[in-house]
Formats: structure tokens, sequence, C-alpha cells
């Protein structure tokens, strides 16, 4: 007869060790479902809609829900729209700017003038602005001289464009354009500004203008070489973004016959009270 063996202490350790790590296994999802049912159980669903969506087409998605990442855009700014007076003399000047199109491609209008003494001249700008780096922009257009008052129908001009405005280190908005006309009359304006805030509202603009002519033009009173050199330090208050008064000083340094309302050089001290809107 045979006796049977009794079961060794050392065998029923890995039996046991296997059931314990197959319990664990076992209950590991369970205890997650459970856990996330309860975390879940204060989620309330939204309500159905109750206008659904009809279908539509990626463009009427676009258009009602604005995702559109190149939109048609436009604006118009009233920069300088001003009273001078200097020399005891008083004058008017604008200069204005507006454009419409998209990130990279815009038609852009640029015009500005002065009226003193019976006298107006003026320029109007057209150009074709395409983006070619961040805050830098191509321009190629034309531009118009004209005026009115004594001598004006011999002083208009049509010149050829091109240039570059943009925006350089430490904020300084500079723009730079070359110009070519009839009779090989040839000229470049040079410009830069810069806004300072004080305040919120209280901003102070200083402004540099230098315009160089290849050729005199003595209809127009210009003499070649550097014809005038203008500095103006505006303070505007700012009502609202889009509205803003100010008050400065602008010196205009004229070179030659450059003035068409002094025929002489000189040095012009002018104070000035003006507007400034865009929208």
């Amino acid at each position: 007869m045979t006796v049977p063996r009794r079961a060794d202490a050392n065998d029923c350790r890995p039996r046991a060790l296997s059931l314990m790590l197959a319990l664990f296994v076992l209950a590991t999802p369970t205890a997650s479902r459970a856990q996330t049912t309860q975390e879940d159980s204060g989620h309330i669903a939204p309500p159905p809609a109750t206008q659904p969506m009809p279908p539509m087409s990626t463009q009427d998605m676009d258009r009602v829900m604005d995702m559109h990442d190149d939109p048609l855009l436009a604006m118009f700014k009233l920069d300088q729209f001003e009273r001078a007076h200097g020399d005891d003399a008083y004058s008017t000047s604008w200069e204005a700017e507006a454009w419409i199109g998209r990130d990279f491609d815009r038609l852009w209008l640029r015009t500005e003038g002065e009226h003193e003494n019976g006298i107006t001249d003026a320029r109007i700008e057209a150009f074709w602005d395409h983006a070619f780096a961040s805050f830098w922009d191509w321009q190629l257009g034309a531009r118009h001289d004209f005026g009115s008052g004594p001598g004006a129908p011999a002083s208009q001009r049509d010149w050829a464009a091109f240039g570059v405005q943009g925006l350089a280190p430490y904020w300084f908005e500079v723009e730079a354009t070359a110009y070519v006309g009839e009779q090989g009359r040839t000229a470049m304006r040079l410009r830069a500004e810069y806004e300072l805030l004080l305040t919120q509202r209280l901003i102070l603009q200083p402004e540099l203008e230098a315009n160089v002519y290849g050729k005199s033009d003595p209809d127009r009173g210009i003499t070649d070489g550097l014809s005038d050199f203008e500095f103006g330090l505006r303070l505007r208050y700012e009502i609202r973004r889009e509205i803003a008064p100010y008050v400065g000083v602008v010196w205009v340094r004229r070179f030659g016959d450059s003035g068409l309302q002094t025929s002489q050089s000189g040095t012009d001290a002018q104070l000035v009270a003006g507007l400034r809107v865009w929208f």
C-alpha cells in the first residue's frame, strides 16, 4: 500500500504567486472602469442642436465660420489734416493713404498736398504692394503731381515709382521710394517716423522726410540734389484709437529755388494743429 506524499511547502509557493498575479491582472481593468464611471457621473451632455447645420461646401464653411486665413481687408487713414502757421502765413496740408487687398498683395493709394496763398501743390500715388518679408513690402506703381493757381498747368508731372516700406528695428516706420519721370527726370523720397507712447492715449511722433531730385524743374520750383528736408514733432491725444487731435511744430529747410510758394532757400518753422483719423 502506497502512502500519498504530503505536498511540500516549496511546491505550493509558486502556485500561490501565480494565482495572486492572475487576480491582480483581472482586477486592474475593473477598478479603472469603476473609477472612470465615478468621475464621469457628474458630466451633463449638451442638448441637441435646435437648428442643425446643413451640408455645405468648403467655401461656404469659410464664410459662415470665418475660417479663411487670407481674407480681403481694407483700411483708410487720414494721417495728417492740419493747419500751419509760419512766417506770417497760413497753410493747409494733408497726408492720407488707403489700401485694399490680402496679406501678401494689396492696392495701395497715397496722396498729400498743401494749399497756401492761393496755390495748391499736391500728388497722388498708386502702388501694387507685395509683402516679401515680415513687416516689409515692395511697392511698384505711378505718381502724378498736380496743382492749381499760377503756373499749375505747366507743373503737372507723371512718374513711374518703385519703393520699399516697412518696420525697421526698434519700431521705426521707414519708407523709401525712387521715381523716374519724363525728360529724364529722377527723384527719391526718404521718410522715417517713430511713435513714442507717453501714456496709453498721449503719443509723441517725430518724423523726418527728405526729397532728392536728379535735375532742376523751374516750373515746380525744384532744384537738383537735396531739394527739401523736413522734421516734424507732433503730440496727439487719442480720444479713440481711430480719432486723435494733435499739435506740433515742423521745421522745413528748402535748398535753392525749391519752394513753390517761396522763390528763395531758407528755413521755415511752423506751428501746426490738426486731426488724425483712420478706419
